[in-house]
C-alpha cells in the first residue's frame, strides 16, 4: 500500500476579535504536555501566530482521520488554555496594524530580512500531503504527471476568501498571497531527477532563495522524506475533508505511477496555461468555470468529475472509493469551505465567521 501523511497549519487568533495572536510557543508547549499528543507532532511555523501539525506515516485513510482529530483536539485544547483559539482558515480574515512577530529561528529571521512585507503578510495556512514514492526518479515523473490535475484539487480545497476584513472575490486568496514568493505556483516539467536537482541547485546558488525548502511549487520532492509533497490545498475546516484530499492525492500519485509503468505519455500543458488554470481555480473554487487538464474550459462539476474518473481505479484498489466519492458529492452539494465562510459572514457578520473557523478543530 502506498503510504501517506498529512501536515496541517493552523492560525492562532483572539476568540473575540479574530486577530492573530503570537501564542505559538505557549500553544506548542501546552500541546506537547498533553498526553494525547507527542511533542514532535506540533511544530513551529514562520510566524508566532501559527503552528503546524504532522501525522505519522499512514497506510489507511482511517489512520489519517484519527491522527488529525487527535492533533486538532490537542492544539485546540492548548490554544484555549493559553487564551486563544486555533482557526481552520487558509487566510487570517482580519489582521492588526502591528505585524505578528517572526518565530525566532535563524532561517525565519533571515527570510524576514530578505522580504519583510511578504513575511509580515504570511498569515496563511495550508495542508500538505506527502505520498511515498519508490525513488526520486519516479517521483519526478509523478510531478510531471499530476501537475495538470492540481488546479482542480486547489479549487475543491478553497478555504480563504477573506483578507483584512473583506471578501477578496477569490475562493483561495492564500494562493494569491503565497504566489508572490519567487519560486512558487505550478510545478515546472523536468526531464528527470538530475534535471530537477540541477535546477533546484541553480536557484539556491542564485541567492534568490536560501535553500530548497523555499521551492514553494504546488508539488515538489521532499528533501526530508522519500515522498512527493503536494502543497496546493488550503487547510480544511473539517477533518474529513482533509482525509478526502489525502485520498485524492494518494490516488493521483498511484495513477501516475501506474501510467508510467504502462508507458502512457505524461500529459502536456504549457506553464502559462497551468498558471492561468491555477488562477482560475483560486478565483472561483467550485463556484465557477475551471480549466481542465487539457486546457479546455469546463464547469466545475465537470472538472471534478473528470478528476474522479481519472483516479477511480486507484481509489478502488486502495479501498478508498466509497469514502472519497461520498465526500466529493457532499462538497459539490454544499460548496467549499470558502462558501461556508462567506455564508457565515453574510448571515452573522464577523462573530459568526470567527465562530465557524474556530470551532471546527474536532469536527469529523
Amino acid at each position: 500500500m502506498i503510504t501517506v501523511g498529512v501536515e496541517e497549519e493552523y492560525l492562532l487568533v483572539d476568540p473575540d476579535t479574530g486577530l492573530p495572536v503570537p501564542h505559538g510557543a505557549a500553544v506548542r508547549a501546552a500541546a506537547g504536555l498533553d498526553p494525547v499528543s507527542a511533542e514532535d507532532d506540533v511544530q513551529a511555523e514562520l510566524l508566532q501566530a501559527q503552528v503546524e501539525v504532522a501525522t505519522p506515516v499512514c497506510t489507511d485513510l482511517g489512520e489519517i482521520g484519527g491522527h488529525l482529530l487527535r492533533l486538532r483536539h490537542a492544539v485546540g485544547s492548548a490554544a484555549e488554555a493559553t487564551g486563544c483559539k486555533a482557526a481552520l482558515t487558509g487566510t487570517a480574515p482580519v489582521k492588526g496594524a502591528t505585524p505578528v512577530p517572526v518565530t525566532p529561528v535563524t532561517r525565519y529571521l533571515a527570510m524576514r530580512n530578505h522580504a519583510a512585507r511578504l513575511v509580515d503578510e504570511q498569515l496563511i495556512t495550508g495542508m500538505h500531503v506527502h505520498v511515498g514514492i519508490p525513488d526520486r526518479a519516479q517521483g519526478v515523473d509523478v510531478l510531471n504527471r499530476i501537475r495538470v490535475w492540481l488546479p482542480t484539487v486547489l479549487a475543491m480545497s478553497a478555504n480563504s476568501p477573506l483578507w483584512e476584513g473583506h471578501d477578496t472575490g477569490f475562493a483561495s486568496w492564500r494562493t494569491v498571497v503565497f504566489g508572490r514568493w519567487p519560486v512558487s505556483g505550478p510545478t515546472p516539467v523536468f526531464r528527470d531527477d538530475a534535471d530537477y536537482d540541477l535546477r533546484a541547485a541553480e536557484l539556491v546558488e542564485s541567492g534568490v532563495i536560501a535553500d530548497t525548502g523555499q521551492l514553494y511549487w504546488h508539488a515538489r520532492l521532499s528533501e526530508k522524506y522519500p515522498t512527493v509533497e503536494i502543497r496546493c490545498a488550503d487547510v480544511q475546516l473539517r477533518a474529513d475533508d482533509a482525509v478526502m484530499f489525502a485520498g485524492i492525492v494518494r490516488a493521483l500519485v498511484a495513477t501516475a505511477l501506474g501510467e508510467a509503468a504502462r508507458g502512457v505519455p505524461a500529459p502536456l500543458c504549457t506553464q502559462e496555461m497551468l498558471q492561468a488554470s491555477t488562477w482560475q481555480a483560486a478565483r472561483h473554487g467550485v463556484g465557477g468555470p475551471l480549466v481542465g487538464p487539457d486546457g479546455a474550459r469546463l464547469e466545475a462539476r465537470a472538472a471534478v468529475a473528470l478528476l474522479v474518473r481519472h483516479i477511480r481505479p486507484a481509489l478502488d484498489e486502495a479501498g478508498d472509493l466509497r469514502e472519497v466519492t461520498s465526500l466529493v458529492h457532499r462538497l459539490l452539494r454544499d460548496g467549499t469551505a470558502a462558501d461556508r465562510q462567506r455564508r457565515a459572514l453574510w448571515e452573522g457578520g464577523m462573530p459568526a465567521l470567527i465562530d465557524l473557523i474556530t470551532n471546527q478543530s474536532t469536527a469529523p
